[in-house]
């Protein structure tokens, strides 16, 4: 008999919230030499994304822990990316509408709700 408590979708989901962490981790950097050039407010949001990056690490930690509240704050957040990526796509703003921009802005969000949600993944945090 197959124990449910012995699934890896945490894992998965961990491993996919660092990739997400790393991905805003590079933009905050990349932001940062626009603040050289006299762009000041550009720092703040660097500074903010690399925040953002580092809670998000934290959270992927608490999901591969197992614990239910790293759970529910990681499907709150990757359902706030998914809101915020439709308005992306959906407002003529310029943004990028490539591939790329669909598999981290779109595709990895959806993943790892897919892999938290459900009473299976529910079971396990606790």
């Amino acid at each position: 008999m197959v124990d449910e408590r012995q699934t890896s979708r945490p894992e998965a989901a961990y491993v996919l919230l660092l990739l997400q962490a790393i991905f805003w981790m590079v933009a905050g950097l990349s932001a940062l030499p626009f603040a050289l050039g006299g762009e000041l407010h550009i720092f703040g949001l660097g500074l903010a994304t690399m925040v953002l990056a580092l809670l998000l690490c934290l959270v992927g930690i608490g999901v591969m822990w197992r614990r239910l509240w790293a759970r529910r704050v990681a499907i709150w957040l990757e359902a706030v990316c998914l809101a915020g990526s439709a308005l992306l796509f959906l407002l003529p703003i310029g943004a990028n509408h490539g591939p790329v921009a669909l598999m981290t802005n779109v595709l990895l969000p959806a993943a790892v709700i897919w892999l938290l949600w459900g009473k299976g993944t529910r079971a396990v945090f606790g």
